[in-house]
């Protein structure tokens, strides 16, 4: 095990590096990550060939891509086929969110609430990745939020191996649906104003308690990491907007196509997740197997929930 973890250390180095993430991170990694790792490694030798599915949620800026890609570096060093799929990745294109804004709600334009993604695509793909057969090739999809579109197909990665674990994060993977007493009242300006008749969160949260659940009852653990409250959203989703500047350069970034939000534009967005953002705090951690306590600076306090599964 000791030189299981030293292989860990140095793995983790790398990535701390080549993510230019802050010494923090290496601190908790070692900390929390990296015995997260060998739990997982344990728990895949236990599934004896079953693919098995990770969840992982938090709000927006909570960490929940840098986890999951350091975990499928960890594990697919040892040979544990890992993958890691976004609800991200299966938003629908500009042009079927622009139908959606004419024909349901004016709101359903911006991506990122349930009835943005396309369920049916993400619900096949995982499934076809559970039932892989040998000589299989199977698309991942893949969405460019500078762009604000999917990727072409012919630039979507191919799985030509069966995976042992599919890592599958999002913002609000795992939440059940709002009771309908809950949506009566608007909670911010952006609802007063553009859902007095509440039309949309009743349509999202239609939707999140339809089809979505069918995709959450794919999970087989779901891994909570809790941001100590909403107000610390817009922070971290600003600091994630940075890091896209700076992955596209700033020419790049300033142009009118690049999908990039100043900080008037950032707010906004960020106001279509509250509700959801926090009905997911208040209630995941009483369904999640495993929930990592964030600070305000987004170093992780305390473990709850000592056993990831059974």
């Amino acid at each position: 095990m000791s030189d299981l973890h030293t292989n860990y250390q140095q793995l983790v180095d790398n990535f701390v590096r080549q993510q230019s993430l802050p010494k923090a991170f290496r601190a908790d990694a070692e900390q929390w990550f990296i015995p997260l790792a060998g739990e997982l490694a344990q728990w895949i030798e236990q599934a004896k060939g079953r693919t098995l599915i990770l969840g992982i949620n938090g709000v927006q800026g909570t960490g929940k891509s840098t986890l999951a890609q350091l975990l499928e570096v960890l594990l697919n060093a040892e040979g544990l086929e890992t993958i890691v799929l976004s609800i991200d990745d299966f938003y629908l294109s500009g042009s079927e969110r622009e139908s959606l804004s004419e024909t349901v709600h004016p709101l359903l334009r911006s991506r990122g609430v349930p009835g943005t993604h396309d369920t049916t695509l993400a619900l096949q793909t995982i499934e076809g990745l559970k039932a892989y057969k040998s000589g299989q090739e199977i698309l991942l999809p893949r969405f460019n939020k500078a762009e604000d579109e999917p990727l072409p197909r012919e630039e979507w990665p191919v799985v030509k191996k069966q995976p042992k674990l599919i890592i599958f994060e999002g913002w609000f993977m795992g939440v059940p649906p709002q009771a309908e007493n809950q949506l009566g009242e608007p909670i911010n300006q952006l609802e007063r104003e553009k859902d007095a008749d509440g039309s949309w969160r009743r349509y999202v949260n239609q939707r999140l308690a339809g089809d979505y659940q069918q995709l959450f009852a794919q999970l087989d653990s779901l891994l909570m990491l809790k941001a100590p409250d909403f107000e610390q959203v817009y922070q971290w989703r600003q600091k994630q907007e940075r890091k896209l500047i700076a992955s596209l350069g700033s020419s790049k970034a300033e142009s009118d196509s690049s999908g990039i939000m100043n900080e008037k534009q950032l707010r906004d967005f960020v106001v279509h997740f509250e509700r959801l953002s926090r009905h997911c705090i208040a209630i995941v951690p009483e369904l999640a197997n495993r929930i990592y306590l964030l600070d305000r600076e987004h170093r992780i306090e305390s473990c709850l929930q000592p056993l990831l599964h059974n």
